[in-house]
């Protein structure tokens, strides 16, 4: 199966000439990589916020809860969160948007964290709008995640021009900003049964980043690899200046994937991992990525309004908190899921 994978990668990028223009030389790449140490860290999302939009929105961005919730990370050692960002939240208030994301910035700096920003998204809700947030369905994980831009897109393709003004916007007034490691442009393109019709967007979003030039690498993670996505990957793949990828698997699953992107020969950062249900866990990825060197940054941080301690197709509708969670590491009062789990995370970051 590792073979067919790589031969067909190989195969179709030949076949559609496809050329990454500006990409980082995999020496380049790798220089950078050596210099940020060993990167580790969580998808985060405070507590207090159901999705992109209430994270970032001016009636709802929450520096308090970030304030205390990325402390209790620099507890952990970690150096990285990957933070979602949604477009609706800048075409309401470009400035004040931006100001935010400094802000935001700003707070993580000082806890030693650096962010990855990730702009599109296929996953979850399809409905989106400013203003209030819908309130967290019981026992539903991500019952108030939206897409970014979603089917939007291919109803209304005279969008793509917001689109684009509102990535080069963010990227130019950030390309040289040391606090951010990492520029994630689309998130699980295809997903939802988009598949190749994400391709497009996919397309012109590292386009539009190449059209900046930041100063941090880009990337978008490959995540499926049932043949249906293999242009999708191959695209990903040979564009990205550092491989990023998805992977909830048990150990022998997640090796057998390292060893096939491998053969790219630039920096691994693993953007998803740790569902406990699925055997993907602390005590054992997060040792073995160190030992590889490849970055690790799990799904979920503190259990708050995405209800992500709650599996993907196993809705809870009392709302009771399971017994083995699926997502994320503290409560809101910041008291651990599994004193043990802590202890291993902060062994392997060195804080023990």
């Amino acid at each position: 199966m590792k073979h067919v994978l790589i031969v067909s990668l190989y195969l179709l990028l030949s076949v559609t000439g496809l050329q990454a223009q500006n990409k980082w030389t995999a020496e380049k790449a790798n220089q950078w990589y050596k210099k940020q140490g060993w990167v580790r860290g969580c998808n985060f999302q405070p507590s207090t916020a159901i999705n992109q939009l209430e994270m970032f929105q001016a009636a709802t961005f929450d520096p308090q809860t970030i304030d205390r919730e990325l402390g209790w990370a620099e507890g952990l050692g970690l150096n990285v969160m990957r933070v979602y960002l949604h477009h609706v939240a800048w075409t309401s208030d470009k400035a004040g948007f931006k100001n935010r994301l400094d802000q935001y910035l700003t707070i993580s700096n000082k806890h030693g964290i650096k962010t990855v920003f990730v702009f599109f998204d296929d996953c979850w809700n399809d409905e989106y709008r400013p203003g209030k947030q819908p309130d967290p369905k019981p026992g539903v994980h991500n019952s108030g995640w939206v897409r970014d831009p979603g089917t939007m897109i291919l109803n209304h393709p005279d969008s793509l021009g917001v689109l684009e003004a509102y990535v080069k916007d963010v990227m130019t007034t950030f390309k040289n900003d040391e606090r951010i490691l990492l520029w994630d442009l689309y998130n699980e393109p295809g997903n939802s049964g988009y598949i190749n019709k994400s391709l497009p967007l996919l397309k012109n979003v590292f386009t539009w980043a190449r059209a900046v030039n930041p100063s941090q690498p880009i990337s978008a993670g490959v995540w499926n690899w049932d043949p249906k996505f293999t242009e999708l990957n191959a695209f990903q793949i040979e564009n990205s200046d550092v491989i990023t990828y998805h992977n909830y698997a048990y150990i022998d699953n997640h090796k057998q994937r390292i060893s096939e992107l491998r053969t790219q020969n630039r920096p691994l950062i693993c953007t998803e991992y740790m569902a406990r249900r699925n055997g993907s866990l602390f005590q054992t990825i997060l040792p073995m990525l160190k030992q590889e060197n490849i970055g690790a940054i799990n799904w979920g941080f503190v259990s708050g309004k995405t209800n992500t301690i709650f599996a993907w197709d196993t809705p809870i509708a009392s709302g009771k908190e399971p017994e083995l969670w699926f997502h994320d590491i503290f409560r809101k009062d910041g008291t651990p899921f599994s004193e043990d789990e802590i202890n291993k995370i902060k062994a392997v970051t060195g804080k023990k």
